[in-house]
Protein backbone atom coordinates (compact mmCIF):
# COMPACT_ATOMS: atom_id res chain seq x y z
CA UNK A 1 0.00 0.00 0.00
CA UNK A 2 1.42 3.64 -1.11
CA UNK A 3 1.67 6.01 1.88
CA UNK A 4 1.83 9.53 1.43
CA UNK A 5 0.06 11.92 -0.79
CA UNK A 6 -1.88 10.38 -3.58
CA UNK A 7 -0.26 10.32 -7.16
CA UNK A 8 -1.92 11.66 -10.08
CA UNK A 9 -3.58 9.81 -12.39
CA UNK A 10 -1.48 11.08 -16.10
CA UNK A 11 -2.95 13.31 -18.39
CA UNK A 12 -4.84 12.44 -21.36
CA UNK A 13 -5.19 15.04 -24.12
CA UNK A 14 -8.11 14.19 -26.32
CA UNK A 15 -7.56 14.98 -29.79
CA UNK A 16 -9.20 18.41 -31.10
CA UNK A 17 -10.20 16.67 -34.80
CA UNK A 18 -11.93 13.72 -33.65
CA UNK A 19 -12.72 13.73 -30.02
CA UNK A 20 -10.67 10.27 -29.45
CA UNK A 21 -7.70 9.91 -26.14
CA UNK A 22 -4.32 10.74 -27.78
CA UNK A 23 -1.95 7.99 -26.98
CA UNK A 24 1.76 8.31 -25.67
CA UNK A 25 4.30 7.20 -28.12
CA UNK A 26 7.63 6.99 -27.66
CA UNK A 27 10.46 6.63 -30.24
CA UNK A 28 10.06 3.37 -32.04
CA UNK A 29 6.21 2.39 -31.40
CA UNK A 30 4.38 2.16 -34.17
CA UNK A 31 2.20 5.33 -33.84
CA UNK A 32 5.81 7.47 -33.83
CA UNK A 33 5.56 9.60 -36.67
CA UNK A 34 9.07 10.84 -36.57
CA UNK A 35 12.41 8.94 -37.98
CA UNK A 36 14.43 10.23 -35.38
CA UNK A 37 13.68 10.44 -31.44
CA UNK A 38 12.39 13.76 -30.61
CA UNK A 39 10.87 12.41 -26.77
CA UNK A 40 7.46 11.27 -26.54
CA UNK A 41 4.72 12.27 -27.96
CA UNK A 42 0.72 12.30 -27.10
CA UNK A 43 -0.42 11.18 -30.98
CA UNK A 44 -4.25 10.45 -31.96
CA UNK A 45 -2.90 7.74 -35.27
CA UNK A 46 -6.37 8.34 -37.49
CA UNK A 47 -6.36 12.23 -37.60
CA UNK A 48 -2.14 12.40 -37.55
CA UNK A 49 -1.93 14.96 -35.11
CA UNK A 50 0.32 15.06 -32.61
CA UNK A 51 2.11 17.32 -29.54
CA UNK A 52 5.37 17.05 -27.67
CA UNK A 53 6.23 16.88 -24.34
CA UNK A 54 8.39 18.53 -22.32
CA UNK A 55 12.31 17.09 -22.89
CA UNK A 56 12.48 16.76 -18.35
CA UNK A 57 8.84 15.94 -17.85
CA UNK A 58 8.21 13.08 -15.69
CA UNK A 59 4.36 13.36 -15.75
CA UNK A 60 4.00 13.50 -19.93
CA UNK A 61 2.37 16.54 -19.83
CA UNK A 62 1.53 17.54 -23.33
CA UNK A 63 2.82 20.99 -24.70
CA UNK A 64 -0.37 22.16 -25.69
CA UNK A 65 -3.09 21.32 -28.52
CA UNK A 66 -2.64 18.42 -30.56
CA UNK A 67 -2.29 19.47 -34.01
CA UNK A 68 -2.32 17.97 -37.62
CA UNK A 69 -0.63 18.97 -40.70
CA UNK A 70 -2.10 22.43 -41.45
CA UNK A 71 -1.64 23.29 -37.65
CA UNK A 72 2.02 22.20 -37.80
CA UNK A 73 2.47 24.35 -40.40
CA UNK A 74 0.66 27.38 -39.07
CA UNK A 75 2.72 27.17 -35.97
CA UNK A 76 6.26 26.96 -37.93
CA UNK A 77 4.99 29.79 -40.10
CA UNK A 78 4.30 31.63 -37.24
CA UNK A 79 8.03 30.68 -35.42
CA UNK A 80 9.34 31.55 -39.00
CA UNK A 81 8.22 35.15 -38.82
CA UNK A 82 8.95 35.49 -35.11
CA UNK A 83 12.06 35.09 -35.14
CA UNK A 84 13.22 38.50 -36.66
CA UNK A 85 11.30 40.10 -34.51
CA UNK A 86 13.16 37.97 -31.84
CA UNK A 87 16.81 38.78 -33.44
CA UNK A 88 15.99 42.36 -33.45
CA UNK A 89 14.85 42.20 -29.64
CA UNK A 90 18.27 40.11 -28.38
CA UNK A 91 20.22 42.98 -30.10
CA UNK A 92 18.59 45.96 -28.95
CA UNK A 93 17.73 44.93 -25.31
CA UNK A 94 20.56 42.22 -25.27
CA UNK A 95 18.30 39.57 -23.59
CA UNK A 96 18.72 35.96 -24.19
CA UNK A 97 16.27 34.06 -27.20
CA UNK A 98 13.89 32.94 -24.93
CA UNK A 99 13.39 36.25 -23.42
CA UNK A 100 13.21 37.86 -26.58
CA UNK A 101 10.76 35.06 -27.49
CA UNK A 102 8.70 35.22 -24.78
CA UNK A 103 8.45 38.93 -25.05
CA UNK A 104 7.70 38.88 -28.48
CA UNK A 105 4.58 35.76 -27.85
CA UNK A 106 3.50 38.46 -24.99
CA UNK A 107 3.10 41.56 -27.59
CA UNK A 108 1.34 39.20 -30.25
CA UNK A 109 -0.88 37.97 -27.45
CA UNK A 110 -1.81 41.16 -26.28
CA UNK A 111 -2.50 42.71 -29.47
CA UNK A 112 -4.91 39.97 -30.89
CA UNK A 113 -6.23 39.60 -27.50
CA UNK A 114 -5.41 35.85 -27.14
CA UNK A 115 -5.50 34.50 -23.83
CA UNK A 116 -1.61 33.11 -23.49
CA UNK A 117 -1.39 31.69 -20.13
CA UNK A 118 2.23 31.30 -20.67
CA UNK A 119 4.52 32.65 -23.51
CA UNK A 120 4.01 30.11 -25.70
CA UNK A 121 2.25 29.00 -29.23
CA UNK A 122 1.41 25.73 -28.57
CA UNK A 123 -2.14 26.58 -27.23
CA UNK A 124 -3.17 28.81 -30.68
CA UNK A 125 -5.24 27.24 -32.93
CA UNK A 126 -5.02 27.53 -36.67
CA UNK A 127 -6.63 30.73 -37.40
CA UNK A 128 -5.42 32.34 -34.14
CA UNK A 129 -2.12 31.45 -36.44
CA UNK A 130 -2.86 32.73 -39.33
CA UNK A 131 -4.43 36.01 -37.56
CA UNK A 132 -0.94 36.38 -36.14
CA UNK A 133 1.08 36.12 -38.79
CA UNK A 134 -0.86 38.33 -40.69
CA UNK A 135 -0.12 40.84 -37.88
CA UNK A 136 3.36 40.37 -37.91
CA UNK A 137 3.67 41.11 -41.37
CA UNK A 138 1.55 43.77 -41.59
CA UNK A 139 3.66 45.13 -38.42
CA UNK A 140 6.99 44.28 -40.57
CA UNK A 141 5.32 46.11 -43.69
CA UNK A 142 4.13 48.87 -41.37
CA UNK A 143 7.83 49.94 -40.15
CA UNK A 144 9.59 49.35 -43.47
CA UNK A 145 7.50 52.11 -44.74
CA UNK A 146 8.57 53.98 -41.87
CA UNK A 147 12.26 53.02 -42.09
CA UNK A 148 11.84 53.97 -45.71
CA UNK A 149 10.53 57.66 -45.08
CA UNK A 150 12.91 58.62 -42.95
CA UNK A 151 15.82 57.68 -45.27
CA UNK A 152 14.26 59.76 -47.86
CA UNK A 153 15.98 63.12 -48.99
CA UNK A 154 14.36 66.28 -48.02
Amino acid sequence: MRVGRPVKALPQPLCDYCGAKAVLARFADEAYPYRDDHGPLWVCTPCEAWIGVPARSTRNVPLGRLANAALRDAKSRLHDALEPLVAAKMRRDKVNAFEARGKAIRWLGEELGFDLPNPSIHLLSLEQCEQAIAHIEAFKAARRAEGAGEREPR
